[in-house]
């Protein structure tokens, strides 16, 4: 197993080349701080924490931002695709597959047109129209859809159809941020089938752990530090298990070497002071002279001066060490709850979902504490499903789901919905979850929100200066801690542009979590770890179906 590496790698294919990379916003705000690092001409895998700069990266690399000190260098031209792919009203798919004007040119040439910028445009692509189709075919388009607006696309097909392009292009080196947000199961699996056999060095920012799986090598961006691991995932995911592991046993081990030190120290002042007193008493019964007794007081004193230094030098040396042992150490820690048990009894009805006609009566049931993942493809409804059973979806017709099919049988319910966490960005951790529980005094939910990692001056400030993280686990923790305690948590993709370590932590809190669970989400890798009782499916009729998750 390779290890990580922060420096430019021997060989002199990288594929991107970060030479000591800063980038300071213009309020002076540091994202990037002395970044080094190199990418390989293969395909790698880009994680770390939100906000720490990996997007920001990305952006340097493709040109759209210039670092405010360091280099960047790139081994040829650099395609880009952005976290949130913009769909112009106005824009074709030809367009977003990045072929629009050159297709246009065509066609003014096919008929008659004979101006030369046309020619240029074309230049040697008169081929462009079928290796578009052919582009266009694993997504289940053709030619014929070149001309269709992209605003009338899915989330899941502009994205597929915008990588579609940038393969066209063939640049040197492309980057993907964030592809597969917001894709449904297929798209996620045409996605990673599309990247399998990328031309040119490919570089993706992603958390899907399943296309990281993908990947030739994994990079991750912590502490404004770039490291480099060859291998996908899984390798990495060892390699780091393993060497926090051997960090923690060696800050265990300075720690108690500086208590030993300590310990030695405080003895050794014991026997340097008993030392002086029987020398002070020698010295009073002495009849030496004067001048004699004055040396040796003078001798006794350097030699307890030199072991003070020797022993203080031991110390500093100790916890020097000690230092650089915890600095190995991460600060990625686990959420520790102990919520109150909502008292949702085994056969308790909860919800009635539509089922499928197959389903006995037509009807999906939740009873008691039962933990229900919800997948589909992309547009088939969940969302308002959801917005059904917890009573927030809008009045409006034609909707996927038929609203009398959907019943609640709970007032206490709980629902963290997509991308939208409903705080307000003046008010503080503790104002927050303190509306939702206020007969709790103040110590006690500072103790709540603590296990939620939520400490010290963090729980004063306005959720709008919070890191993403920070603000998902308040928005959370009015969830959890609210008071009565909900009997049915509804969460709608909750794992959206969240980094692995709060997906982490937000699997520790559902399985404190003692009460009905619906969970909505394409990732199934989160959804594999929750400990589900069963899985729904909803398809095009609006209606549910239990299936089985690939392991």
């Amino acid at each position: 197993m390779s290890t990580p590496t922060t420096s430019a790698r021997a060989h002199a294919r990288s594929s991107l080349t970060f030479t000591d990379v800063t980038f300071v916003h213009p309020d002076g705000a540091v994202t990037l701080d002395g970044v080094t690092g190199s990418f390989g001409p293969g395909r790698t895998g880009l994680l770390g924490a939100n906000g720490s700069g990996k997007s920001t990266l990305l952006r340097l690399a493709a040109g759209h931002l210039a670092p405010t000190t360091g280099t960047v260098t790139a081994a040829g031209d650099v395609a880009y695709l952005p976290q949130h792919v913009a769909l112009d009203t106005t824009s074709t798919v030809a367009d977003l597959l990045g072929v629009g004007a050159t297709l246009a040119a065509l066609r003014a040439i096919e008929s008659g047109d004979s101006r030369e910028e046309l020619f240029e445009a074309v230049g040697d692509a008169w081929d462009v129209e079928s290796r578009a189709a052919e582009a266009l075919r694993p997504i289940g388009l053709d030619a014929r859809d070149l001309d269709r607006a992209s605003a009338t696309l899915s989330g899941g097909e502009a994205v597929l159809v915008a990588v579609a392009g940038l393969r066209l292009r063939r640049a040197a080196v492309t980057l993907l941020d964030e592809p597969t947000n917001n894709l449904d199961r297929d798209a996620r699996a045409a996605l990673r089938s599309e990247l399998r056999a990328w031309p040119g060095a490919l570089v993706v920012v992603s958390h899907d752990v399943a296309l990281l799986e993908e990947m030739d090598e994994v990079a991750e961006l912590y502490a404004h530090r770039l490291t480099v691991h060859g291998g996908p995932y899984s390798s990495w995911r060892s390699w780091l298990d393993t060497e926090q592991a051997a960090a923690a046993r060696a800050a265990r081990s300075a720690e108690q070497q500086v208590k030993v030190e300590k310990r030695q120290r405080v003895e050794a002042e014991t026997k340097l002071a008993r030392r002086a007193r029987q020398g002070r008493a020698m010295a009073a019964n002495a009849k030496a002279a004067p001048i004699v007794l004055n040396a040796w007081a003078s001798k006794s004193e350097v030699s307890a001066g030199r072991h003070r230094r020797t022993m203080d030098e031991r110390l500093a040396t100790s916890r020097a060490a000690a230092d650089a042992a915890a600095a190995r150490l991460r600060d990625d820690e686990a959420v520790h709850l102990d919520l109150p048990d909502p008292d949702v009894p085994r056969g308790r009805r909860i919800a009635e979902l539509p089922g499928a006609p197959d389903v006995a009566g037509g009807v999906v049931r939740v009873q008691g504490p039962e933990r229900v993942g919800v997948v589909g493809a992309n547009g088939v409804g969940k969302t308002t499903l959801v917005e059904l059973l917890v009573g927030t979806a809008a009045d409006r017709p034609h909707l996927p789901v038929d609203p009398d099919r959907v019943r609640r049988f709970t007032h206490l319910v709980g629902y963290l919905p997509q991308r939208s966490w409903h705080l307000d960005d003046e008010d503080s951790a503790l104002t927050i979850v303190g509306a939702a529980a206020p007969t709790v005094p103040d110590r006690e939910l500072r103790n709540r929100l603590a296990r939620l990692l939520l400490r010290g001056d963090t729980v004063h400030r306005p959720v709008g200066t919070l890191s993403g993280g920070e603000r998902f686990r308040v928005a959370l923790a009015r969830l959890l801690l609210a008071e009565p305690t909900p009997q049915l948590l509804v969460l709608d993709e909750p794992t959206n542009d969240l980094d692995l370590t709060t997906v982490d932590q937000l699997v520790a809190a559902l399985h404190a979590y003692r009460g009905a669970l619906v969970v909505v989400s394409h990732d199934e890798h989160f959804l594999g770890r929750l400990g589900l009782d069963r899985v729904l499916e909803l398809g095009p009729d609006g209606a549910l179906r239990e299936v089985t998750l690939p392991h």
